[in-house]
């Protein structure tokens, strides 16, 4: 199976998903992308190391690891549940100790999303629709005000995005659909099984 095997290769654990949910009703239970998915979004969607992901509820590190071995690109975890958080930090240490690269490019924060303070080198960001429509646009705001103070060209990408994500980026930011990716096999039974890649264009003025 690629979880074992990747997981492997990573020298990580990140396998399985959270038992119960959150108490607050603006958090969705914690599931990890699964590598086949990655592999046929990064085929299609490659990074440059001079990229920098956040992955808004990472859960366990995941993809920090993944982008970070396959292009050598800078990731930001952002993870509210304690737990996870500490998970995160063993999966790297595990991980510098196999590949001893990482410690200066692999980073995690335990807080809420929109209490994260964006930074001027962040210029993707993932979402597999880790919260409410509330929160997302707050953590979406707080991006357009960092680009707002350090202009730069950046993309988000949603996977199972629920379709209150799209309106609001469609209509009340300048943000534009790109690139949208199918899962094969997956999508034709569940349509949520895709990326979307959104891009902010420049020059473009927010909706009234």
């Amino acid at each position: 199976m690629k979880e074992q095997y990747f997981d492997k290769l990573l020298n990580i654990h990140t396998q399985g998903s959270q038992k119960g949910f959150h108490p607050s009703v603006h958090y969705n239970r914690y599931e990890p992308t699964p590598y086949h998915a990655l592999e046929i979004l990064f085929n299609q969607y490659p990074l440059k190391n001079s990229d920098r992901m956040v992955d808004f509820g990472c859960g366990k590190g995941r993809l920090n690891f993944y982008v970070h071995y396959f292009f050598q690109a800078s990731a930001v975890g952002i993870e509210m549940d304690q737990s996870f958080y500490e998970e995160a930090l063993e999966n790297k240490r595990n991980y510098i100790k196999k590949h001893r690269k990482g410690k200066e490019s692999i980073h995690f924060q335990c807080c809420l999303a929109e209490e994260y303070k964006i930074d001027s080198k962040d210029n993707r960001f993932y979402f597999f629709n880790p919260f409410s429509l509330q929160i997302f646009i707050k953590a979406v705001n707080n991006i357009l005000r960092s680009v707002e103070k350090s202009p730069r060209e950046v993309e988000i990408i949603l996977y199972y995005a629920p379709e209150e994500y799209l309106f609001f980026l469609e209509n009340q930011t300048a943000f534009e659909l790109k690139e949208e990716v199918i899962l094969p096999g997956l999508y034709e039974r569940n349509p949520y099984e895709k990326f979307l890649i959104y891009r902010l264009l420049y020059g473009k003025e927010k909706p009234v």
